[in-house]
């Protein structure tokens, strides 16, 4: 069965990384710039090779702490379909990217991207062309990096660009999960309380504030407009895109969708009860995502005054067609990691109604349409209004970022008829 090449929650102490293989990699690039670093891995085509000929480089994406690479090469090897090894097979050189800190900003390894890219034309025999992408907020990092490039007059010898379920559009998060993430940590986290802090901390990075089209920093009542909710450093991160053109011009765009192109969605049903816990130490109720105004958290500790989270003109996101938010150990995702946080707290053993919804909706990773649209979220994607060249879709609504025989196989063959 395949797992996300992407592992948004890390590796937690105690969990599967003790029997994750170390990856084979051949060599690999220190890479430092003026405000963070990176390494590069390197895998020749074939055993004994010592130069590129034919170089994919793919990018790490969103999670805590560093790009740990013998669990990058797991998602992308060790599941459904042998990604890497079938790429090499076909003649290609794999040189996959990770950063020493994968929550910063877009922009900031973006020039740990740029870094890679300039090392490998100057590894490279030949002249063959690179392809350049990533996964999740790889494919934001390399997006931005070469359309950079380009701006500045430097040649990247890019031909193909590749982004795996991407948030072009933006991604999505419950804003009630986000509100609950924080009310904790403020309530119960704080120093030596990791567990608690980590779902708070990381919906507060630099990274996750650039890609979450809505983001709430604190667990404190308001209401949220679908028109508002845009942080100050998503505006500035799209701001800066566009300074760079939107997109580079050169290579060919392709990417693929972990959601349908279909327009079905995942089941999970609007405006209905997704937590709820009674106490006694933290009371809280977690709905998905409704039309019009609607109460999507309410929460209280023991003896304090209720926190409610209201919206008003949203879509119906939560079971849109997309790519869903990915599991931590146990299986729980967004809904579900907070209500394993809230049965920590209460020493309960409650479920939630529904554990995990969309991440990054189809329309989003095939940039075809923004996620406030109702209509859009469950359309038949129309590949006119796509900013890419060509794009997959999955079959059905799957893990974001996992890798399947179905997409792997496409890209495969996209790049074998370059």
């Amino acid at each position: 069965m395949s797992k996300p090449v992407v592992n948004i929650w890390g590796t937690p102490p105690g969990s599967e990384r003790a029997a994750v293989q170390p990856a084979p990699w051949d060599t690999k690039w220190d890479l430092r710039t003026m405000t963070t670093s990176g390494t590069a891995w390197v895998f020749y085509r074939s055993p004994g090779e010592k130069v590129l000929k034919r170089p994919v480089i793919l990018a790490d994406g969103f999670a805590p702490e560093g790009t740990d690479v013998d669990i990058l090469y797991d998602g992308l090897e060790k599941g459904e379909y042998p990604f890497i090894s079938t790429l090499r097979q076909a003649g290609f050189d794999v040189i996959l990217l990770g950063f020493a800190d994968r929550t910063a900003s877009v922009l900031d390894n973006a020039e740990v991207a740029i870094q890679c890219i300039m090392q490998t034309l100057g590894e490279r025999e030949g002249d063959a062309p690179l392809t350049v992408g990533g996964f999740s907020m790889g494919g934001l990092v390399t997006r931005y990096a070469l359309a950079k490039l380009e701006r500045q007059k430097m040649r990247h010898e890019t031909a193909t660009y590749l982004s795996y379920d991407t948030p072009h559009r933006g991604a999505w998060l419950p804003l009630g999960v986000q509100a609950f993430a924080h009310y904790v940590k403020a309530h119960w986290g704080g120093a030596g309380k990791p567990l608690y802090n980590l779902y708070s901390d990381l919906i507060n990075s630099p990274a996750a504030r650039q890609m979450l089209r809505w983001h709430l920093a604190t667990g404190t009542t308001t209401t949220l407009d679908v028109a508002a909710g845009q942080d100050q450093a998503r505006t500035d991160f799209l701001d800066a895109l566009q300074r760079m053109g939107e997109w580079p011009q050169i290579p060919r765009l392709l990417g693929v969708a972990n959601g349908t192109g279909t327009g079905a969605g995942n089941n999970i049903p609007a405006d209905s009860p997704a937590m709820d816990t009674p106490g006694p130490k933290v009371a809280a109720q977690l709905r998905t995502q409704g039309q019009g105004s609607k109460t999507v958290a309410r929460m209280r500790e023991l003896g304090q005054a209720e926190v409610s989270i209201n919206t008003t003109g949203f879509p119906e996101i939560d079971g849109a067609p997309g790519g869903l938010f990915p599991e931590l150990l146990g299986g729980a995702s967004n809904f579900g990691v907070a209500n394993m946080l809230a049965n920590l707290l209460n020493s309960a053993a409650a479920q939630p109604a529904h554990n995990a919804s969309t991440f990054v909706p189809t329309i989003s990773a095939v940039a075809v349409a923004d996620i406030d649209n109702h209509d859009a979220l469950y359309s038949k994607i129309n590949s006119d209004y796509s900013d890419l060249h060509d794009f997959r879709c999955a079959t059905t609504n799957e893990g974001h970022t996992v890798m399947t025989r179905e997409l792997g196989e496409w890209i495969v063959t996209k790049l074998k008829d370059a």
